[in-house]
């Protein structure tokens, strides 16, 4: 038998969803075959199998969420032994039961330091913060969720303190039954910790919505909860601001279609408007440093990023992603253009590499296609700034003091006011909107 752990996905990433099971309990397996779809807060991957065989159990059914280092699946092989697997506990579903009376009782200990050889749950903030603070975070007790590693455990760890009791507790009726904390006493813990760090916030429970009509609960998982953490951080963290202006896009476009037309089912066939806007903007990034940055607010250090690395956000059926086209300054509109639609396609197949949303220094979102007159994005923290597009509309202008009418591209650059000024979006933006406005300006400058 072989008992095959979660194997670690890397960029800290600490457990998966199972999408899609490619075998059966008592079926047949082969090794290298796809073995099951895992969805992680970054991306959707297949698992190959690693041993051919029979399937004797499966650990996992179909929207189960399974921590790295778990076993997913038990592989008889003809072997008599794991060979070497490390064997985890097997996921079991809590039964629930009837209870009388609940009394709350806190969990006295916290989640025992782990082998060194097993991943630990942990972000990767908080893997930095311990590589900073010369520490082997396997010896790190967890007081997260599932016995992650929190930030406040590895400082806690690092002086020396006692660790704290875990966020958890268990409910014991008088039948002797043990069930989960109640949602209820979760809320009542962090509505406390946050009113205290944070003056005047009062949070409230969410009311009890099925007592006025039907609902539907769905569990906030993978992608849609990390898009959840990350927005919450940016808009915390980071002083929005935004500079709006329109950009005549009139000739560019005539260009644009004219060149896709040329180059149909040839390299840039697909010639975005998307393209051309980030070829400018890269062209504007290197002119203005600071957009290209990223602000540590502990070490109270601004990191300027000497590479250009463009990410373009994607609506897929699994939520919002963000493909990067690497080392922009280094490649045409015409290549660009190419990797915006591969990198699309793969993103709305949930075939797109991680490595592929990684290392982005600047973001472009665009709703145009989706209609839209203006729109205010979030910053895809850490990054300090980001482009959004609106739909492209003809619009009567006025031009040498006569009226015309223009297909004018809405433009949107939200930044943060830590590391750039008004004037400063604002001549970013200008430079934008005067090469988007003259493609010969565009193509030669860029």
């Amino acid at each position: 038998m072989f008992d095959f752990l979660l194997p670690d996905l890397g960029e800290g990433i600490a457990e998966g969803e199972i999408l899609k099971w490619y075998v059966t309990e008592g079926g047949p397996v082969v090794e290298d075959e796809p073995l099951v779809d895992i969805e992680t807060d970054k991306a959707a991957v297949t698992i190959p199998s690693p041993r051919g065989g029979v399937i004797a159990a499966l650990r996992a059914q179909v929207g189960d969420i399974i921590n790295v280092g778990e076993v997913i699946v038990v592989i008889d092989d003809g072997t008599d032994s794991t060979d070497g697997a490390v064997k985890a506990a097997p996921v079991k579903a809590v039964e629930a039961t009837p209870a009388t009376t609940p009394v709350v009782e806190p969990t006295p200990a916290p989640v025992a330091p782990r082998e060194s050889g097993r991943p630990v749950p942990a972000a990767p903030a908080t893997r930095r913060l311990a590589r900073e603070l010369k520490l082997d975070i396997n010896q790190v007790p967890g007081t997260g969720p599932g016995g992650r590693v929190t930030a406040e455990d590895v400082q806690r760890f690092a002086s020396g303190g006692a660790p704290a009791v875990t966020a958890t507790a268990t409910v014991t009726s008088t039948t002797g039954a043990t069930t989960a904390k109640s949602g209820d006493d979760a809320f009542a813990q962090f509505a406390s910790n946050a009113s205290g760090a944070i003056p005047f916030l009062e949070l409230e429970p969410m009311p009890d919505f099925s007592a006025e009509g039907p609902v539907e609960v769905e569990a906030l998982r993978s992608i849609r909860r990390k898009v959840a953490r990350k927005m919450v951080t940016s808009m915390t963290i980071i002083p929005h601001v935004a500079h709006m202006d329109e950009a005549d896009v009139t000739e560019l476009d005539l260009f644009r279609r004219q060149e896709r037309d040329r180059r149909r089912n040839g390299s840039g066939s697909h010639l975005t408007l998307m393209a051309f806007v980030i070829k400018a903007i890269t062209a504007g990034l290197k002119a203005s440093p600071a957009f290209n940055a990223s602000l540590d607010p502990f070490r109270e250090e601004i990191i300027y990023k000497q590479y250009y690395n463009v990410g373009f956000a994607a609506d897929t059926e699994r939520g919002l992603v963000v493909p990067v086209i690497k080392d922009t300054d280094q490649k045409s509109i015409v290549r660009i253009a190419d990797e915006i639609y591969e990198k699309a396609t793969l993103a709305r197949e949930g075939k797109l590499p991680a490595e592929d949303m990684r290392g982005g220094t600047f973001t472009i979102t665009n709703v145009g296609a989706l209609g839209g007159t203006g729109m205010f994005p979030t910053i895809n923290y850490p990054q300090v700034a980001i482009l959004g597009m609106s739909k492209v509309q003809e619009k009567p202008v006025v031009r040498d003091g006569a009226i015309v009418i223009r297909k004018m591209l809405p433009l949107t650059l939200t930044f943060d006011h830590r590391v750039a000024d008004g004037a400063d979006a604002a001549r970013f933006v200008s430079e934008l909107v005067r090469q988007l406005s003259d493609p010969n300006s565009l193509l030669l400058e860029t």
